[in-house]
């Protein structure tokens, strides 16, 4: 396989799979006739905000829904050389499709924290939102303020603050008639909804109870350098502090907990409990957040969630989800092919797979084409509150309605944003955080 893969894009997949989530570059579809001008009214022009792994995977992605009308021609970031960076791979990824694909000038790359507002302001149709977390409400409220369609990656917010405003863009993205698309990409995936589909129709009865897994190795850091401030160096391990990533099992493990609202047909539970803590973290660069999560939802009907998360070196990892009902155990293993289920009405998936992240952006642009725009806000923003609830229980050791989780007044992260000083972070002690 690795010799069927052009050296550059090698290059590629290994300088970006550190930090960012698991995707497959294909080679570009091919352009079919003449590529249209960037002022014809057929090309939807396309802005990226936040040029880590993710986002320059999704802007590539983006790019590929369509045979040259399709265009990248804005970018923005925090950082002027991650920004550069991602340009650059892009382009020697896109190789000789580069030009009829790209368009982003020297004047349309845009850093800083207001960077996210020249792009929206340079006439973008269509806006990939992979900032870090704690400022995707703000983010998409903007896009909508702009008239744009929306993919934003999760989670959608890292409190509950962010994802009621999240609910509200949601809701004013329908009445817009804009796209707003999840990066929850295993909804994506159609061995997954294979499963679902039938989990949905009863195939194992009524479900009773999910166990879902998401147990990873630990997440790369930036050692503090004498040229950054205190802002500049938590915003280089944004993953490893709470007020902008959310902690793992709000910017991680999310994805299993989407995994658990679709089994439950998106109902939320009404409280959880957890535990959860910090054995095996050292270092500044760590941040505040926890290495592992233990949780328990609790769902009306008394169906239970239970979930287990971690970021530890030297451990197994896994990513499952066990689906129990009345007629049956339905089995998804997230890293591997297998989606099975068993008892009276067995059945295991032997189609093909895909490329759920290509599948994310194809099936966006081919809505927005029809004037039929997919909408996952609402569901997205529930999924990420699941998230918050559990990381609030954990951090309490309280047990967390979803009525707390939602109406909380808990703001993280600063009301400013400037490279100079930052949030200071303590490590949560249960029993003794309060929750607000």
């Amino acid at each position: 396989m690795a010799s069927a893969v052009p050296p550059s894009r090698r290059r590629f997949l290994q300088s970006t799979a550190a930090i960012a989530a698991p995707f497959v570059l294909g080679v570009p579809r091919p352009l079919l006739g003449a590529v249209p001008a960037l002022d014809d009214p057929d090309v939807l022009k396309v802005g990226l905000i936040g040029c880590g792994g993710r986002g320059t995977g999704a802007a590539y992605q983006a790019m590929n829904a369509e045979a040259g009308t399709v265009k990248l021609v804005a970018m923005a970031d925090a950082f002027a050389d991650r920004l550069e960076s991602s340009h650059e791979t892009l382009v020697d990824n896109l190789e000789d499709q580069a030009d009829a694909r790209m368009d982003v000038p020297p004047e349309r790359r845009f850093v800083g924290f207001d960077a996210y507002q020249q792009v929206l302001d340079s006439g973008v149709d269509v806006v990939i939102l992979t900032a870090p977390p704690h400022f995707r409400p703000e983010h998409i409220r903007a896009s909508l303020d702009a008239g744009a369609h929306i993919f934003c990656e999760k989670p959608m917010a890292v409190d509950g603050p962010g994802v009621r405003s999240v609910l509200e863009s949601a809701a004013r993205a329908k009445e817009l008639q804009r796209a707003l698309v999840a990066g929850f990409c295993w909804r994506y995936n159609i061995r997954h909804r294979a499963l679902y589909e039938r989990v949905l129709d009863g195939g194992v009865g009524e479900v009773q109870a999910v166990y879902n897994t998401y147990n990873a190795s630990p997440l790369g850091t930036h050692e503090r350098r004498p040229e950054w401030t205190e802002m500049d160096f938590q915003m280089r391990n944004w993953q490893h502090f709470t007020w902008l990533g959310g902690d793992s099992i709000v910017e991680q493990a999310c994805h299993s907990l989407d995994k658990m609202a679709w089994a439950f047909g998106d109902v939320p539970p009404l409280s959880c409990t957890a535990v959860g803590g910090r054995q095996a973290r050292f270092g500044e660069e760590r941040g505040d957040a926890f290495d592992h999560f233990s949780v328990t939802y609790d769902y009306p009907g008394g169906a239970r969630g239970f979930h287990m998360s971690r970021q530890l070196a030297n451990c197994s990892t896994d990513n499952s989800d066990y689906i129990y009902g009345t007629g049956g155990l339905a089995t998804v293993k997230g890293w591997s092919a297998g989606h099975t289920i068993e008892g009276p009405n067995p059945w295991k998936y032997d189609g093909p797979g895909n490329d759920m992240y290509q599948q994310e952006h194809d099936e966006m642009f081919a809505s927005i084409r029809r004037g039929e725009p997919i909408n996952d806000g609402e569901w997205m923003a529930r999924s990420t509150l699941l998230a918050v609830m559990g990381r609030e229980a954990a951090y309490t050791g309280q047990t967390i309605s979803w009525e707390q989780a939602l109406n909380s007044e808990q703001r993280l992260g600063p009301e400013t944003y400037a490279f100079g000083d930052a949030p200071a972070v303590a490590v949560a002690i249960p029993g003794r955080t309060k929750f607000a």
